[in-house]
């Protein structure tokens, strides 16, 4: 729950990094669009030919919404590891802010909370452009932005919840490596999971990011059945409030005085 005091956490984040925010927001918008310039319309050329295979819908219309989930997914990974072990080891903010009436779970909550609007800043001009590519297939696209930022923000939590435990940061490039981006590449935000060896598609399945792109594809473009979604919404829920609880014990565990 965000109270007041979280709020005044989350301020300081804000006026903390007020000058970087416009280079993060180009930073953020540079990578989605990169790709979706050269594999939406480069490879799409040769993809779009096969009519059938996306269900006659373009390859950069239908690989839009995948690169909202996962650019939202990509900073979450960012913010949840390197700007929390920052401010536990580097920066000190955790420390300045308990030092003041803030508890640790204030200091959570105002940087979790700090972390979603800095997503759904991305993820909105991200999804306003995607607008020219075709993207927007039905009246529900507008939905795919806090869907976005649901499965930013339950990563966030989980990578949040085990990255303020950490004395060093060498186990975040193990991390960054065999984790995160195999979940990137094979979540199904570039081909139908349909083309993954059986096994592989299970482990898409049951990862976060996959939930995130089905979620966002289905509100953007048709074809996605209601049941999926709902599944969908259910378990980024379940894991983003497990996830908060879990960093909820983490946080003052390790910054309780």
């Amino acid at each position: 729950m965000v109270t007041p005091l979280a709020l005044r956490a989350t301020g300081q984040w804000w006026h903390q990094t007020r000058k970087r925010l416009p280079s993060t927001v180009v930073v953020g918008l540079l990578m989605p669009l990169g790709y979706l310039a050269s594999l939406g319309l480069g490879i799409g050329e040769y993809v779009d030919r096969d009519d059938g295979w996306l269900g006659g819908v373009s390859y950069a219309a239908w690989l839009g919404p995948g690169l909202l989930a996962a650019t939202a997914f990509q900073g979450a990974a960012t913010d949840g590891l390197w700007s929390v072990y920052g401010a536990v080891k580097w920066a000190g903010q955790y420390k300045a802010q308990i030092a003041t009436p803030l508890r640790p779970r204030d200091a959570l909550i105002g940087h979790w909370t700090y972390i979603v609007l800095r997503m759904a800043i991305v993820a909105a001009l991200e999804l306003a452009v995607m607008a020219l590519f075709g993207a927007w297939r039905q009246p529900t696209a507008l939905l795919a932005l806090p869907a976005a930022v649901l499965t930013g923000g339950a990563f966030a939590a989980a990578l949040m919840a085990w990255a303020v435990t950490r004395e060093t940061e060498g186990s975040f490039v193990v991390v960054q490596r065999f984790v995160i981006t195999p979940m990137f590449l094979f979540a199904g935000t570039f081909f139908p999971l349909a083309e993954l060896p059986a096994a592989l598609r299970w482990f898409a399945y049951v990862t976060p990011l996959w939930h995130g792109v089905s979620l966002c594809r289905g509100l953007m473009i048709p074809g996605t059945a209601a049941a999926v979604m709902a599944a969908n919404v259910v378990y980024l829920g379940v894991l983003g409030a497990g996830a908060l609880g879990l960093a909820v014990r983490s946080y003052e565990r390790r910054l309780a005085p």
